[in-house]
């Protein structure tokens, strides 16, 4: 297969997946809706919080991760409906006595509008976490936002310590936002990085950036902080093993993460090894952006979402 055509195409679907007006398009489109959200039903959890729990419960006890899809909302209504679901589902995770986590982008809950907002009602979601410990993981965005996404963490980890953090390792940048972010307790989660950017802010899918990634993951277990090792690499999972039994850090520190849908037989795997696991849903009806960054990251899955399609 021609790497280059793969590149090509991974590349024009992380540009797709950033054009909102196709977004909206497609979203409010009844016919396109149901014709994409075939291939979407492949990586989603469902359109609800109720679906998606019914496939949480039946991971056997494996850790979830649960998130209401969604981005760049742009009024205050929206921003606090937002809030109000990513409350719900803390509520559900207590009385259901689920193995969760809760993930969010913040522009979902008003990083759009106002940093205020955002602020605000990231707190009031901490806040319902808190009650029983439900650890909430903030999402990576588009590197507009990071400076803003960053800001806020480091405000709201002052007063929640069941807060975390998610950092791209493919930006050039991450190297001095790692060094300040090490210095707060909460959960670091290290991805590659998924969002097309400017040229020279990020560095291309590789070894370099495999080495990158490890030597982020391998600081954060040597200091025994808590992280996420976000990847579906089997190559890079591997490595991460041998870091793992050269640091030994505490189980409750760190855990290999992956998405709903793509590779689950290597996190199952891992489980059985005896490595923690944990398994990340999302739900809802906006999940064109998510399908793009799903496809773009393995290309040839194309022609699975085309069959998917068909069906």
């Amino acid at each position: 297969m021609d790497k280059h055509l793969l590149q090509i195409g991974s590349q024009a679907l992380r540009t797709a997946a950033l054009n909102e007006d196709s977004k909206a398009y497609i979203l409010a489109n009844p016919v396109l809706f149901q014709l994409f959200k075939k291939a979407a039903n492949r990586y989603i959890g469902g359109e609800n919080l109720e679906e998606t729990i019914v496939k949480v419960k039946a991971l056997d006890n494996l850790k979830a991760s649960i998130e209401f899809m969604g981005e760049s909302t742009r009024t205050e209504q929206e921003s606090n409906n937002a809030t109000k679901e990513f409350i719900h589902i803390c509520e559900q995770i207590r009385l259901q006595h689920l193995n969760a986590t809760v993930s969010l982008d913040l522009s979902h809950i008003g990083l759009a509008v106002s940093k205020e907002l955002c602020l605000n009602n990231l707190n009031a979601i901490c806040n319902e976490a808190s009650k029983s410990g439900i650890e909430i993981i903030i999402s990576a965005e588009g590197t507009e936002r990071t400076d803003d996404i960053l800001e806020t963490y480091k405000k709201a980890i002052k007063n929640y310590d069941n807060l975390a953090i998610t950092l791209q390792a493919y930006l050039y940048r991450t190297k001095d936002d790692f060094a300040e972010i090490r210095k707060e307790t909460g959960r670091i989660r290290i991805v590659k990085g998924a969002f097309e950017t400017a040229n020279g802010l990020s560095m291309s899918r590789g070894e370099k950036l495999d080495d990158v990634y490890l030597d982020y993951i391998a600081q954060l277990l040597a200091e025994n902080h808590k992280c996420s090792i976000a990847t579906h690499d089997k190559k890079i999972q591997s490595a991460a093993k041998l870091l793992i039994q050269k640091h030994n850090p505490s189980k409750e520190n760190y855990e290999f993460e992956s998405l709903f849908g793509i590779c689950n037989d290597q996190l199952y795997s891992l489980k059985d090894e005896g490595y923690q696991t944990k398994l990340y849903f999302v739900y809802g009806k906006e999940w064109y952006l998510y399908l793009c960054n799903r496809i773009a990251e393995y290309p040839m899955s194309i022609f699975q979402a085309l069959n998917d399609v068909v069906q």
